[in-house]
Order: structure tokens, then C-alpha cells, then sequence
């Protein structure tokens, strides 16, 4: 059994001293103050001295690996130890290379595919515990905040279709009341003379205005228009 070690650095890779230091205070004050978590980057050490981690490229693997506590683009801050794995190194070597091909450096994602989600998987596969949730808590809370975002834009765009759908078959349903009528619109006996033509003309001007391109915001007003009526 070998131990498994998590080194642990802070992102100060922006190219601005100012940004760097301002990521610096941001760590400082919401991992050491309160231990909430912070801008981070991990890599996993197993059998030598070596980490791995994943990291963007544009062709081929993510997955690299340097001389472990110096990676020269971050700043050194800690490392854990994790526990032992059981797995002898050829087996270590060949869960390595399976996640090469499962984690080309195109697909990194800041929010939701980056260096510690690498690195929680791979301990998962090692059989030792994930990383502290610290680690990657502000990503977590990133991606969630998009997902809902997303799921909220989704639902609003069903319910833009189900309203015109909606007057679709109410205007439909107008012309077949308008055409079937046994007393013309202009007969002097109908109380209601011109009402099914007025609506009928009114939801199809509703559901043809679309013949011409429209800005976001005219469409916006449109449907609160419908949703009034």
C-alpha cells in the first residue's frame, strides 16, 4: 500500500500581479478566515514523486503530470494526505491511462470539468477518499447557479410555445364558430353582430405577426399582450 497526497495551490496564473493578489486575499480571508473554500488548484500524488492533474489544451489529453509541490504556473499552499491505496503501480498506471483518453483537454470546463473534479475521480478510482468539499466549493456553487439559470431560460421558452400554441386553437376555434353561425354577422337578428369576427381577426393578427423579423423586446411585449388578454 502507498499513501495518496493531495497538493493543493492557489490559482495565480491570470498574468496580472493585481488579479493574482487579489485571488491571494480572496483564499485568505474565506479558506483560512472561514473556512469556506476558495480559488484553487489540485493534483494527486501516487508512486513517486510525480502529481497528476488535468488541465486545458486544445488536441489531445488533459491529463499531465510535474514534479509534485512544483508546478511552476500556481502558487504551493498545502498538501493532504488522503490515505493509502492497495493498488500496486501497474494498476495505478493503467487507471492513468484510462482517464487520458476520458479527459481530453478540450472538454475542461472552469465550473463543471476542471483540475479537481480530475482529481476526484481519480481518488475515487484509487479506492481514498474524495477531496475536502473547501476545494472546489466556489466551482460547485458556480455550476449549480448556471444549471438553474439554464433550467429557469427552458421553462419560459415552453411556456412562450404553450401560450401561442394556445391561441392558435382559440383562433381556429373562432373561425369554425364565425363560418358555422346560422345568422350572418350583419343580420339585424344577431345581438352579438361583428364579436366573432373582432376576436377572430384579433388572434389572427396575434399568431401571423411573426411574418416579419422581430427584436427580442417586441416579442417580450407580445407576450405579455397575450398573457393580458
Amino acid at each position: 500500500m502507498t499513501e495518496v497526497i493531495l497538493h493543493i495551490y492557489d490559482v495565480t496564473n491570470s498574468g496580472s500581479d493585481k488579479t493574482n493578489n487579489t485571488i491571494m486575499q480572496i483564499n485568505k480571508i474565506f479558506k483560512d478566515g472561514i473556512g469556506l473554500g476558495g480559488i484553487f488548484h489540485s493534483a494527486v500524488q501516487v508512486y513517486g514523486d510525480d502529481e497528476w492533474s488535468f488541465g486545458f489544451c486544445e488536441q489531445g489529453t488533459g491529463v499531465f503530470s510535474c514534479p509534485s509541490e512544483k508546478n511552476p504556473m500556481y502558487t504551493y499552499r498545502e498538501k493532504i494526505v488522503l490515505g493509502k491505496t492497495s493498488f500496486s503501480i501497474f494498476k495505478v498506471n493503467q487507471i492513468l491511462r484510462e482517464l487520458s483518453r476520458e479527459w481530453p483537454g478540450c472538454s475542461y470546463d472552469l465550473l463543471s470539468k476542471n483540475c479537481n473534479h480530475f482529481c476526484d475521480e481519480f481518488c475515487e478510482k484509487l479506492g481514498v477518499p474524495k477531496l475536502p468539499g473547501w476545494v472546489n466549493r466556489f466551482a460547485n456553487a458556480g455550476d449549480a447557479a448556471a444549471e438553474i439559470a439554464g433550467n429557469t431560460a427552458i421553462r419560459i421558452r415552453q411556456a412562450k410555445a404553450e401560450i401561442v400554441s394556445a391561441s392558435k386553437v382559440a383562433y381556429r376555434f373562432l373561425v369554425g364558430v364565425t363560418s358555422n353561425s346560422g345568422v350572418g354577422p350583419d343580420s339585424p337578428g344577431n345581438s352579438n353582430r361583428g364579436t366573432p369576427g373582432i376576436q377572430a381577426s384579433w388572434f389572427k393578427n396575434l399568431i401571423t405577426s411573426g411574418a416579419k423579423p422581430s427584436s427580442g423586446s417586441e416579442i417580450d411585449n407580445k407576450d405579455e399582450d397575450v398573457l393580458q388578454q
